[in-house]
C-alpha cells in the first residue's frame, strides 16, 4: 500500500507549551486508522496541522504519490487537494433539505444560490442517490436537516464531505452522543468509506475503535507513544500508565 500522508519531525509550541513534539505519522491510501490517547496529548493539534489550520513550527508534511508538500497552504487549498475533515459538533445547512445539503458539497464550483435555483443535471442526482444510499438517509432526502436527530446529522456531514471526493477522511469523535445503534451505523459508514479512501479516526470510545477493527495510533505529549492494532497497544505498559490506567 502506498503512502498517502506523510508527516515528519513536526512540532508546535503555543505560549510555551509543546503541544505536538516530533511528530511523524504515515498513513496509506485506502486504510482505516484511529488516533487515541487522554486528553492534551496532540489529537485535535494534530489534525488542525494536516488540515492547514494550525502551521507547524517544525518538520514536513508529504501528499500524495508526488509528495507534494502541504506546508504553507491555506486551509481551502488543502482541502481543494484532498483532505476533509469532520468536526465532533455536526455543521449542517439546518434549513434545507437533506438533497440540497448533499448538492451544496458536490465536488465543483457552486454557490449556495446556484443550487438552490438552478436544476442540476441527471448524473448530479444519481450521485446524491447513492451517497444518500451509502449513509443510510435515502429516505430522509427531502426532509429539513434541521429535523435530523443528532446521529443523522452526523450521518448527513460525513456524506457531504463525501461528496468532495477526498482522499483522506479526518473524523473526530464520531461516535459521541450516539445511542448503540447509531454507532454501528456509523462504523458501516466509516468502514465502507475506507475501501476507497483514508479515513483518519480521532475517538475515546474504545468499544467504536474496537469495531473500526484497524491499527490505532496512541499519542502523548504530543508524539507517536504506540502502534499496531487496539490489542497490542492496550497491552502496552507505557499505553497502560498514561492513558487506560487513568
Amino acid at each position: 500500500m502506498s503512502t498517502l500522508l506523510e508527516v515528519s519531525g513536526v512540532s508546535v509550541t503555543f505560549d510555551g507549551f509543546r503541544a505536538i513534539n516530533n511528530l511523524s505519522f504515515q498513513i496509506g491510501d485506502a486504510e482505516m486508522r484511529a488516533i487515541i490517547g487522554p486528553n492534551g496529548a496532540g489529537k485535535t493539534t494534530f489534525m488542525d496541522i494536516v488540515s492547514g489550520k494550525t502551521k507547524p513550527d517544525e518538520g514536513r508534511i508529504l501528499w500524495g504519490g508526488m509528495n507534494r508538500s502541504l506546508l504553507g497552504l491555506s486551509e481551502a487549498k488543502i482541502a481543494r487537494a484532498g483532505i476533509g475533515r469532520k468536526f465532533q459538533k455536526p455543521t449542517v445547512f439546518e434549513d434545507q433539505t437533506v438533497r440540497e445539503n448533499l448538492l451544496m458539497s458536490l465536488k465543483a464550483e457552486r454557490r449556495v444560490l446556484a443550487v438552490l435555483f438552478h436544476r442540476p443535471a441527471p448524473g448530479e442526482l444519481h450521485q446524491i442517490e447513492e451517497l444518500a444510499e451509502e449513509i443510510g438517509l435515502h429516505d430522509h432526502l427531502d426532509r429539513k436537516s434541521g429535523e435530523l436527530s443528532h446521529g443523522q446529522k452526523q450521518w448527513l456531514e460525513i456524506g457531504m464531505l463525501l461528496a468532495q471526493e477526498p482522499r483522506l477522511l479526518l473524523v473526530d469523535e464520531p461516535a459521541a452522543g450516539m445511542s448503540p445503534e447509531e454507532r454501528e451505523h456509523t462504523t458501516r459508514i466509516l468502514v465502507e468509506a475506507a475501501r476507497t479512501r483514508a479515513v483518519l479516526v480521532v475517538e475515546h470510545d474504545m468499544e467504536f475503535v474496537r469495531r473500526l477493527n484497524c491499527r490505532v495510533t496512541v499519542l502523548h505529549e504530543g508524539s507517536v507513544l504506540a502502534e499496531g492494532s487496539l490489542d497490542h497497544v492496550t497491552a502496552n505498559q507505557k499505553v497502560i500508565d498514561v492513558y487506560l490506567g487513568r
